[in-house]
C-alpha cells in the first residue's frame, strides 16, 4: 500500500526567537517492510544545518532557528510503499546491541502495577501468545482517553490513573515486556486512519524482539499488531528518544504551536 504523508509544524512566538536549535525525527527509512519513495523537509524562519543517524538508527535532522524569527513553519512530506507483515519487523539492525532494549527508564520503571500485569500472563505459553495477552491486559486496564495524561507520567503513574494516550500504552508495554525479560523498545511514527485524513499528532506503538522472529509490532492502544497503514519513523527506549521534536532556544517567549498531519493512500 501506498501512502502519501504531509506532517506540518507550527510555532507562532511573541517575542522573537534569539537562538534556537531542533532535532527532528520525522524522516522515515527504507528498511524491512516498508520503502521510502519519496521525502522532503521545508523549514520556513529556519534552515536545515545537516542530518545524521543516532545511535537508535532514527533519521535526525538539526534545524536552526532564525535569529528575531517569530514564525517556524516545518513541513515534511513524502510517499512511503508498506507491505503487510503482520507487524514482523526483522533481524535488529543499527548501532545499538540489543541488550540495551532491556534497560529501563524513569518513563518506564516497573512497580507493584506493572508486576501484577505481567503475572496475568502465562509464563508457559509461546511467546506472540503471552505478548498479545499481556497487551489486551494493559487496555483493559489502561482506557484510551485523549487529553486525559500527563506527558510526564511514567508506566506505574498511568496504570494507577487507568487512562492515557499512545505515548502511555506505549510505556506500560515497554515496562512490562522488559521486566519480563524481552528486548522491546518505543516507535513513533504515522497512522493512516479509517475514518480520517487529518490528525494533530503522530501514532506511538512498541516494538519486542522474540527469539526466531526478530522485532514484533504490538499497537496497545488499536489492539492490533502494525500492518499495512502504519509507517515506522524513529525508535528508542522511551519517547524521549523518539519524539518528533526535540531542542532548546533562547527567546521566544509565548510560544503558540500547531500540528497537521495527513495520511491518506495514495
Amino acid at each position: 500500500m501506498k501512502l502519501r504523508i504531509r506532517h506540518v509544524t507550527r510555532y507562532q512566538f511573541d517575542d522573537p526567537v534569539k537562538y534556537g536549535l531542533q532535532q527532528v525525527r520525522k524522516t522515515p527509512k527504507s528498511s524491512h517492510q516498508q520503502n521510502v519513495l519519496s521525502w522532503s523537509t521545508d523549514v520556513k524562519g529556519g534552515r536545515k544545518e545537516l542530518a545524521y543517524e543516532d545511535h537508535h538508527n532514527n533519521t535526525v535532522e538539526l534545524l536552526s532557528i532564525d535569529k528575531n524569527a517569530e514564525l517556524l513553519l516545518v513541513t515534511s512530506e513524502g510517499e512511503v510503499d508498506i507491505t503487510q507483515t503482520d507487524g514482523v519487523i526483522g533481524r535488529h539492525l543499527g548501532p545499538s546491541p540489543l541488550w540495551l532494549y532491556k534497560r529501563g527508564t524513569e518513563y518506564t520503571k516497573a512497580g507493584a502495577g506493572v508486576r501484577a500485569l505481567v503475572h496475568e500472563t502465562d509464563p508457559k505459553a509461546p511467546d506472540l501468545q503471552r505478548l498479545h495477552e499481556l497487551m489486551a491486559q494493559i487496555r483493559k486496564a489502561v482506557a484510551y482517553q485523549t487529553g486525559s495524561s500527563d506527558p510526564a507520567w511514567g508506566a506505574e503513574e498511568v496504570i494507577n490513573h487507568g487512562r492515557g494516550v499512545c505515548q502511555d500504552h506505549a510505556h506500560v508495554a515497554l515496562s512490562c515486556t522488559r521486566e519480563m525479560g524481552y528486548p522491546a523498545r518505543y516507535v513513533s511514527g504515522y497512522l493512516m486512519l479509517n475514518e480520517t485524513i487529518e490528525q494533530d499528532a503522530m501514532h506511538a506503538w512498541v516494538e519486542v524482539h522474540v527469539h526466531g522472529l526478530g522485532w514484533v509490532g504490538f499497537d496497545v492502544s488499536n489492539g492490533i499488531s502494525p500492518d499495512e497503514r502504519y509507517v515506522r519513523v524513529a525508535t528508542g527506549l522511551d519517547y524521549g528518544d523518539a519524539a518528533p521534536v526535540t531542542g532548546s532556544r533562547v527567546g521566544g517567549a509565548g510560544e503558540a504551536l500547531s500540528v497537521q498531519i495527513e495520511v491518506a493512500q495514495q
